[in-house]
């Protein structure tokens, strides 16, 4: 494209914004700027080719490590630029911030570094462990709402009342600019990728990631990633009313409101929005975890779930992929892991009837063992449980090397009991 400054260009930093930069537009030259303002401020992370991943799907998969952020996740990508953008007195005032998760400890660790005061308004659902992760950043946290807009509406009146700078988590040029340095380093490190996933939310970091793949490359695909209950961004493409809602592991992308100088800049240039269902999320989350070797929360791995579910469109294709986000639960992660045993078959759940006498139970565990499966877990009930005195039944959790192994162990407790998979 005629021009746009390569992607090694180095622009001075205090060179005007482009003419074209606006409240509807931002360029390549905007974000190669932030690139610079935020280098040495977040990690430069690691851009990765998977194996088991690109085997699975036949596309070549790369993956960009967000997750491995100071914070654990991109947004201080785009905190980093916004806050080097204030003037002096903007930093003597401070800032202030909404979020229920990652923007706010983005927001609270680069104020830190800036010296800038900064209050993060939380819901009062917050979990105990982000509010505590955000204060430690030496952030004024307060819990204040019991919805994120009832959050955003104290945090705009808090600005208001104390001078304060709001920092949108996503529409604000700023922002989009910093989220965009992101494709920026995907295409230093993998100049001919053919496509870009990108989990959304409120749209910030699709519409940097479009910015900069397009000016560098007019040939990529560029596609945003949402989770079934909160496809508000695909929603708004198609021209649909948004209806959004009801429980997710990506809560960090369940967003109602789209951002609108995001949502200008996505409809211009994008590929698509790819809308993966919940399961293909928690797949997403386990296969990182065993085949890349990385931990990814639900919406960081979103990305990778819009693949799983959509590997046609990209067969054959070097694909890169925005891993935006590493701040599970520990609880959450352990089901994840578990359910993704259970519908793999290298976890059995098996009820078994069996008679009431002497050597029974060291018969089924000869069994199993014999064919190689190892119990993890048992439960013997003797009183009430059965229709008849003279028998009882039987839960006992099994662990399998694969769907196939699963399935002998089975048959070979199915010829002296009653089995049945649960």
């Amino acid at each position: 494209m005629a021009n746009v400054p390569t992607v090694n260009a180095k622009l001075p930093l205090d060179a005007p914004p482009s003419p074209r930069f606006n409240p509807r537009m931002i360029t390549i030259a905007d974000i190669q700027l932030a690139a610079q303002r935020i280098e040495g401020k977040i990690l430069r992370t690691p851009m990765l080719a998977c194996d088991s991943i690109s085997r699975l799907t036949g596309a070549q998969v790369w993956l960009k490590l967000d997750n491995l952020q100071a914070t654990g996740a991109f947004k201080e990508r785009g905190a980093a630029n916004r806050l080097g953008l204030l003037t002096e007195a903007e930093r003597k005032s401070g800032v202030i911030a909404m979020s229920a998760g990652n923007h706010a400890q983005a927001v609270a660790r680069h104020a830190s570094l800036l010296g800038i005061a900064a209050t993060i308004v939380m819901p009062k659902f917050t979990p105990a462990t982000k509010v505590t992760r955000t204060a430690a950043w030496g952030a004024k946290v307060v819990l204040e709402g019991e919805s994120l807009a009832e959050s955003a509406a104290h945090a705009h009146t808090l600005a208001d009342r104390d001078h304060l700078v709001f920092i949108h988590p996503y529409d604000d040029l700023g922002v989009i600019a910093g989220q965009g340095t992101m494709a920026l380093e995907m295409l230093q490190d993998v100049p001919d990728l053919d496509a870009i996933i990108t989990p959304t939310g409120g749209g910030g970091l699709l519409a940097g990631c479009l910015i900069a793949a397009t000016s560098l490359n007019p040939g990529i695909a560029v596609y945003g990633a949402e989770v079934e209950t909160y496809a508000a961004m695909a929603q708004r493409l198609a021209g649909r009313a948004v209806s959004v809602g009801g429980a997710t592991i990506a809560e960090g992308i369940a967003v109602r409101d789209i951002g609108e100088t995001a949502f200008e800049l996505v409809r211009r240039r994008v590929a698509g929005v790819l809308v993966a269902p919940e399961r293909a999320i928690e797949e997403a989350i386990a296969l990182l975890i065993e085949g890349a070797k990385t931990v990814a929360e639900g919406a960081g791995a979103t990305g990778v779930a819009a693949l799983l579910t959509y590997p046609e469109r990209f067969r054959g294709k070097k694909v890169g992929i925005a891993i935006t986000g590493g701040n599970i639960d520990a609880r959450i992660l352990s089901n994840v892991l578990l359910r993704d045993l259970l519908r793999d078959g290298r976890l059995l759940k098996l009820h078994l009837q069996i008679p009431d006498r002497p050597g029974v139970l060291a018969d089924i565990a000869g069994t199993i063992g014999t064919s190689g499966g190892n119990i993890i877990e048992v439960s013997h009930q003797r009183l009430f449980a059965s229709v008849s005195v003279q028998a009882a039944e039987l839960e006992i959790m099994v662990e399998a090397r694969d769907p196939r192994h699963a399935n002998d162990i089975v048959e070979a407790l199915e010829r002296t009991y009653i089995v049945r998979r649960v």
